[in-house]
């Protein structure tokens, strides 16, 4: 008797654990789409002018992020890949549609070389003032001090007279 409700309770076990591992692959499935969307949302400007990501667009009643919107959901769904997809918003909005530099060579370099030679010119800066720091400056003359007692004397003889 008491091995049969063990393996009652094992297949039960077993079958909730099934149940489970599908329902997690069934979101996970269903989340696909909407993960794929917002991915490729962040990759994509708004063409309204107003130089923000195309899913952080916050202009009430923005009409191209409705119409982006819905061309991005409808490749999507008819099952594009991203370079599909990403190419065809670069032929109809142009190459200023992206968010991040896509490709290589100019592309890529267009993003590459003005903070590099930012940080060039602030540790040329840098070196520049440290060498300026590390000159030797000549000092300037100085006066021969005088002998403090011997001056001392002279101006109470000096100031004697005026009482």
């Amino acid at each position: 008797m008491m091995k049969k409700i063990f393996g009652k309770e094992l297949l039960r076990l077993w079958m909730q654990m099934c149940a489970v591992c599908l329902l997690v692959i069934f979101a996970a499935g269903a989340g696909n789409s909407s993960d794929r969307f917002n991915d490729l949302g962040h990759k994509l400007m708004c063409t309204c002018g107003c130089s923000q990501v195309l899913l952080e667009c916050n202009h009430l009643g923005c009409q191209s992020l409705a119409d982006m919107s819905t061309q991005l959901h409808t490749a999507i769904a008819n099952g594009d890949t991203d370079t599909v997809i990403l190419d065809a918003f670069a032929a109809k909005y142009g190459p200023t549609v992206f968010s991040t530099p896509r490709g290589g060579g100019f592309n890529r370099m267009a993003w590459i070389v003005p903070p590099v030679v930012i940080l060039l010119a602030a540790l040329l800066s840098a070196l520049l003032i440290r060498r300026w720091r590390m000159r030797d400056v000549p000092a300037p003359a100085s006066a021969p001090t005088p002998d403090t007692d011997a001056m001392r004397a002279r101006i109470r003889k000096d100031t004697e007279d005026f009482l």
